[in-house]
């Protein structure tokens, strides 16, 4: 309980650091909100005014303060652009980016796990040494990049799905829709986390209780599958738990690639109209998402395996 506690402390002030560095940085762009709203009716006038209003002329701690205590409250203010509550669209918002990220998530656990396996398995052969080369290529390139492929094969040329056109209903075109931005930013991941379990694999398959097993008759496959797999399982889970983390952040690209109406898209379309409370708010709201990912990455290995002072999410 006092790890626990310890690091859910440190993740308090790590949100508290980050939302006061996002805060900072959306002042420090060019320009104000003020301008932009009011576009060629400005005026010396109104725009004084209308910063008045906003309350961008009080001091960079005092409006930091403000929107803190509001926020804590549940009030992440109001969009500049569309006139309503944050929060109301980032919940409009946040369907599309959650299924993009869980299916990419069982992409990365149905394919990455059986290929890890078989690569361990048959260690040095032609497999083994195909997939090390897939890994190296998929890993060199960036998900946009797969994306914008993905967008001229399956859409363009194939016409599996039309480019652009998010569909409005239906959970299969919905679902069919999401499937290749999904595979665009898993790819990657599936081939670290392959590369990961056949080191882990490989490096158990070293420990004494294995040749132990071998020498009394025992099938290497059975071995595999019964005890060193399991015993590989600490360092895969928690890279998994933090891959969610990464797959929330990979999605503020590859939704504006897939035109998908996410928080990512949300996101870039409200940093360049300068819409700083509801910019502010997702990138807030992705940081909390990746720590909070991160302190489950470590308090589960832990769990797993209480040796585990520091685990992936940080220092104990």
């Amino acid at each position: 309980m006092r790890y626990t506690a310890k690091k859910i402390a440190t993740m308090l002030l790590t949100m508290v650091i980050v939302s006061f560095l996002t805060f900072v940085a959306f002042s420090l762009l060019s320009g104000d909100a003020a301008t932009r709203l009011l576009g060629t009716e400005a005026t010396p006038e109104r725009l004084e005014a209308l910063r008045i209003e906003l309350g961008l002329n009080d001091p960079l701690l005092v409006r930091y303060g403000r929107w803190l205590w509001d926020a804590l409250r549940g009030d992440l203010g109001t969009s500049y652009r569309y006139g309503q509550s944050v929060s109301s669209l980032i919940a409009q918002r946040l369907g599309p980016t959650l299924t993009l990220t869980a299916l990419a998530f069982a992409l990365i656990v149905a394919v990455s796990i059986p290929l890890g396996v078989l690569s361990a398995k048959y260690a040095g052969g032609r497999l083994d040494r195909a997939l090390t080369v897939i890994n190296q290529v998929v890993m060199a390139v960036p998900p946009f990049f797969t994306g914008i492929l993905f967008t001229y094969l399956f859409g363009l040329v194939l016409h599996l799905f039309i480019a652009g056109a998010f569909p409005a209903g239906g959970v299969g075109h919905y679902i069919g829709y999401l499937f290749f931005p999904a595979l665009a930013v898993a790819l990657p991941r599936i081939a670290m986390t392959v590369k990961l379990l056949r080191t882990s694999i490989l490096d158990e398959a070293q420990r004494d209780y294995v040749r132990t097993s071998m020498s009394r008759g025992r099938s290497r496959s059975g071995i595999l599958y019964r005890h060193v797999l399991k015993n590989t399982l600490v360092p895969v889970l928690t890279f998994l738990a933090m891959t969610v983390a990464d797959l929330l952040a990979g999605s503020v690209v590859i939704e504006q690639v897939f035109a998908v109406p996410g928080l990512g898209r949300l996101l870039l379309t409200s940093i360049e109209g300068r819409d700083e409370p509801v910019a502010r708010a997702i990138v807030v709201l992705l940081a909390f998402a990746v720590i909070l990912c991160n302190l489950a990455a470590d308090l589960l290995a832990r769990r797993i395996d209480p040796r585990l002072g520091s685990g992936v999410g940080g220092a104990a």
